[in-house]
């Protein structure tokens, strides 16, 4: 029988319907591919990009073709940095100026290989980008948030093949991060525990939705995954930020990340995917809200979702914001655990 499942930390439903019960072969999906003549990514094509913000190589200028992660800003931004917010109203709504940044990581100078592809040294440059400019976006108190995402393949958002990610930071609140840090502090203030740590512990001591633990971070399915084969990946130890890793702890998530994309790739044929890493926002303080973050470092647990696009969101799903999902987490689990790699 199918089950209605609810997520106690994105406050939603989830049908798990086990009558349609799919195995990883019914999910093949045919994604396109580009070629590498075009490429903006490649090397020997830095100039077909802006200028890099930042980069990862052993020597020589900048935008020169040694790299081994690059960062740029994206050529056609949602979001710009230069300017004023100017938030205001008009009538009923608000409005305000398209203030923000929007920046590409891009992981590797070769384009036919993908993130799984990648070595963990290789995951640890990319990780070591997306700390460097957290760090560096946040000390601007126009931004709010900011969310590092990886849209792989056509089907999951990717304009271009090569292996890349996106940081965009926002001067607002986004509705679904509220969402998490206003659960995770209100279950703080009633029971003085992380409720991410409480979901790690249940979900440790269960084991059947567990894909790997290892000695710092674990992988597992949602009890209530929205889609097919979707993976957490958590770091065991309390941690609210991302970008407190030191270079050790780094290290050792890139470990943790290439057994996950990989177990992805194998059992799903490289489908489609997006990732998302989650962390907290940057502690400015707002006025008239001398509180707003006070208990922040002990509520929230940073983590990356990783959800594969292997079925579409339809009618249903518009009209009552209930995803339904044909494989259980458990079965997706044990899939993903058994996969050959």
């Amino acid at each position: 029988m199918s089950e209605l499942r609810w997520d106690p930390i994105k406050l939603n439903w989830v049908i798990i319907a086990t009558e349609r019960r799919r195995r990883p072969r019914d999910f093949i999906v045919e994604d396109e591919t580009a070629g590498t003549a075009a490429c903006p990514f490649c090397y020997g094509n830095e100039d077909k990009t802006p200028p890099e913000i930042f980069a990862i190589r052993p020597s020589g200028l900048p935008n020169a073709a040694n790299w081994r992660v690059r960062v740029i800003p994206n050529k056609y931004p949602a979001l710009r940095v230069e300017g004023d917010l100017n938030n205001r109203g008009y009538g009923l709504y608000d409005v305000m100026n398209g203030i923000g940044a929007h920046e590409v990581i891009i992981e590797t100078p070769d384009h036919n290989r993908s993130m799984a592809d990648l070595t963990p040294a290789e995951i640890t440059d990319v990780l070591t980008a997306y700390r460097t400019r957290y760090l560096d976006l946040r000390r601007d108190i126009r931004f709010r948030y900011m969310v590092i995402f990886k849209n792989h393949g056509t089907r999951a958002g990717a304009t271009l093949s090569h292996s890349h990610s996106q940081l965009i930071a926002v001067p607002l609140l986004p509705p679904m991060a509220a969402t998490e840090l206003k659960v995770a502090r209100t279950y703080f203030s009633e029971k003085e525990r992380c409720i991410f740590c409480d979901l790690i512990a249940f979900e440790l001591r269960e084991g059947q939705r567990v894909v790997r633990d290892f000695a710092n971070f674990v992988t597992l399915t949602p009890y209530a995954s929205c889609s097919p084969f979707e993976v957490r990946l958590y770091p065991k130890r309390h941690s609210h930020d991302f970008a407190l890793m030191n270079d050790a702890q780094l290290t050792e998530l890139a470990v943790a990340m290439k057994d996950m994309l990989l177990r992805i790739k194998t059992v799903l044929n490289d489908a489609p995917y997006n990732f998302i890493l989650h962390t907290a926002p940057p502690m400015h303080r707002r006025a008239g809200k001398p509180n707003h973050w006070n208990s922040l470092e002990y509520d929230y647990h940073w983590h990356i979702e990783l959800v594969p696009r292997l079925t579409q969101v339809a009618g249903f799903e518009w009209g009552t914001g209930f995803y339904i999902n044909p494989t259980s987490p458990e079965d997706a689990a044990r899939f993903l655990r058994e996969a050959e790699l």
